[in-house]
């Protein structure tokens, strides 16, 4: 049987482009990227959604808490390996008020629930890797975009490194930070969402990921 590698995230994993407003193909986007790298033994699922959060309402979009759907999701794919969490950057809005800690709690309450799941996880035993989205740049805040992202989200972003890992140690999960292997973009339209040049790059610092904990 092959092995299930839930890509679980926002619109970074969905893929929007900035550029044109749309989503980056098959060929592009780095679950399918992934999915080519390690070949048929592998499932790679994509669960990405523009403006989703790990635990927040948004007060103008409906549906778009992790923490409402991760139970769905799992079960819908089970038996599931591997978990991938790429959460954050949506939850710096302005409108939710939070710092980077809070952001990491919400993370927290997502991993948390997710592993709780023990009917999804293939022999009950939670396999979750947390990885730290690309910083949004501070370039951002010159851009339409701030216009609904607010203030402060760059700052935030940039601290979540640090509050993420310290979850990831503590629930025992696996831990990446995009920051360190994406060295291209974000792009110059939003400042916030990868390139084509950043989605090949965590695709290949994912495989390697993948391959050890899995293999």
């Amino acid at each position: 049987m092959k092995k299930h590698v839930v890509c679980f995230g926002d619109s970074n994993t969905h893929g929007y482009c900035a550029q044109t407003n749309g989503r980056f193909d098959e060929e592009q986007r780095w679950p399918c990227l992934l999915a080519k790298k390690l070949g048929d033994d592998f499932l790679i699922i994509e669960e990405g959604l523009s403006g989703r959060t790990t635990c927040f309402d948004d007060p103008i979009h409906e549906g778009l808490r992790g923490l409402d759907s991760i139970y769905s999701c799992l079960m819908s794919h089970e038996p599931v390996d591997l978990l991938i969490l790429m959460l954050g950057t949506n939850d710096t809005k302005e409108r939710f008020g939070s710092s980077a800690a809070c952001i990491a709690l919400g993370l927290k309450r997502l991993a948390e629930k997710a592993a709780a799941v023990k009917d999804a996880w293939r022999d009950g035993e939670a396999n979750i890797l947390i990885v730290v989205p690309q910083n949004i740049a501070p370039e951002y805040a010159q851009t339409d975009i701030a216009l609904t992202m607010g203030r402060g989200c760059a700052e935030k972003s940039e601290q979540l490194a640090f509050e993420f890992r310290k979850i990831a140690d503590l629930l025992g999960c696996h831990f990446l930070d995009a920051n360190e292997v994406v060295s291209d973009g974000p792009n110059d339209v939003d400042f916030m969402h990868l390139t084509l040049e950043g989605h090949r790059q965590l695709a290949d610092a994912l495989e390697g990921e993948v391959r050890e904990i899995l293999m």
